[in-house]
């Protein structure tokens, strides 16, 4: 089957005169590369239109990366159905295809009498969730657990099936299966306005138009003006920026456990957590703003990051900062996601859907997909999709370098580019060759690693650079 990515230059196959697509999701982030590759399952002519030159490009790659159970989720809440059933959904999609994932479990830590009076209400909570392999933890067993952990901790609760993922590996996956099954794939296509019609939708894009019979919304920070463009004023979406640090890999052995505070009404609050690439995360901060691309890092953000940090790991301040980084959520004033469908125009708002859509992605997908039947469309039968392994990118997995067999067939995955992440060249060869190449290097970086260790690419950055300007057309 051909695979069909456009990009900035290249004209949209779907003009008008043309059939219009049957099914087109507006967003290729998490939860619009999940809805892409649910829709590539089915005879149904779909297109995945994107703003950005990339998937995954906005939100989706600048999370705390945490596959959750749910536990703490609004009982009977949409949201806590759908993480519920994504994150065993995507536990069992990740160990199909090699996305990294590490159950390390979580500990929700009290740090004064409050917060301890308020662990058997959220244990309550859990098991109003269907979760209950929670348990409370006394200060004495959780000293015992994590010995590197600040003063004055007097208890926690356990959550012991909360998890690690790669955050980057998952929407390409999704969008990977998506566009090799069919689906059409738009970037840098952003959605100017839209047209609504009886029989077919007109979108005016910053690359041409295309006809829909169905719309998907799924643009995550631009959700809600996507909305008002069909003629709903519904929600607001209000950027929240969560900065984050990242420490060097010397800082791993600190922590065991994602370490959790006792929520809030603003959100999780800052957390300690090990990534899947042998770093240790602190953050994130949750700032209300109006700019929806404010992803810069503030030095009073850091600051504060750094003094929750020393009341909970006190010797993680003394590490090496590896990066940087902020991410906006999607708040909208309500808890709940915000999917809704409307019959009479062919259209489904997926909004506010926040920290939690990694997690719940397939569940979304599949939600949404039923919407789909209810609004009309004659999806037909479902077929199982082509499978897939992604690249090996946990320092659990067994990497290129230290595989004398694969280095001994091909010499490329024996020679190191990026040392700092033990990145070689054949890792990087087959990014650029793969079904959706980088065209940055920072889309390198999410597909390889490289250029993303302590030296934040010093030494490797040129190399990089110059391989990905020799791929482009």
């Amino acid at each position: 089957m051909t695979h069909t990515v456009t990009t900035a230059g290249d004209p949209l196959p779907a003009l008008p005169g043309r059939a219009p697509y049957d099914v087109t999701v507006i967003g290729a982030g998490v939860v619009g590369t999940a809805l892409a590759r649910e829709l590539a399952r089915y005879p149904l002519r779909t297109a995945l239109v994107e703003a950005s030159d990339d998937i995954g490009d906005g939100t989706s790659k600048a999370n705390t990366a945490i596959l959750h159970t749910g536990f703490d989720a609004a009982p009977g809440s949409l949201e806590a159905r759908l993480v519920r059933e994504g994150q065993r959904r995507l536990s069992a999609y990740a160990a199909e295809t090699g996305i990294p994932v590490e159950r390390v479990g979580a500990l929700l830590v009290a740090w004064d009498t409050e917060q301890l009076a308020a662990l058997p209400a959220l244990l309550a909570k859990a098991a109003a969730n269907g979760y209950h392999a929670a348990r409370l933890m006394d200060a004495d067993e959780l000293a015992a657990r994590e010995p590197h952990l600040g003063p004055g901790a007097l208890g926690a609760l356990e959550v012991p099936d909360e998890s690690v993922i790669c955050p980057w590996s998952t929407p390409l996956a999704f969008a990977t299966q998506a566009v090799r099954a069919g689906v059409h794939l738009h970037l840098d296509c952003p959605v100017r306005h839209i047209e609504p019609g009886d029989t077919a939708h007109t979108l005016t894009t910053g690359r041409g138009t295309l006809r829909t019979r169905y719309l998907i919304n799924a643009a995550g920070l631009y959700a809600d003006e996507i909305d008002r463009m069909l003629g709903h004023d519904v929600f607001t979406v209000t950027p929240r920026r969560g900065q984050l640090l990242v420490f060097d890999k010397l800082a791993r052995e600190l922590v065991r456990h994602i370490l959790l505070p006792v929520p809030t009404a603003v959100g999780k609050g800052v957390l300690v957590a090990p990534t899947v690439f042998g770093n240790v995360l602190l953050g994130p901060t949750a700032e209300e703003l109006d700019d929806r691309t404010a992803t810069e890092s503030t030095r009073e953000g850091i600051a504060l990051l750094r003094e929750k940090g020393r009341r909970i790991l006190p010797r993680l301040l003394d590490e090496e900062v590896t990066a940087v980084y902020a991410g906006l959520r999607a708040a909208t004033g309500q808890e709940d996601y915000r999917i809704q469908e409307y019959a009479g125009l062919r259209y489904i708002a997926v909004g506010g859907i926040r920290s939690t859509g990694l997690t719940a992605s397939m569940a979304i997908a599949d939600h949404v997909t039923a919407l789909l039947a209810r609004t009309g469309l004659d999806t037909g039968a479902p077929a199982e999709l082509e499978p897939l392994t992604m690249p090996g990118l946990g320092e659990v997995s067994d990497r290129p370098y230290l595989d004398a067999d694969l280095i001994a067939r091909d010499p490329a995955y024996g020679t190191l580019v990026c040392h700092c992440e033990r990145v070689t060249a054949g890792e990087l060869r087959d990014a650029l060759v793969s079904t959706l190449p980088p065209r940055s290097v920072a889309g390198l970086a999410r597909r390889t690693r490289a250029g993303n260790g302590r030296c934040q690419g010093f030494h490797c950055g040129a190399g990089l650079r110059a391989l990905i300007e020799g791929a482009r057309p």
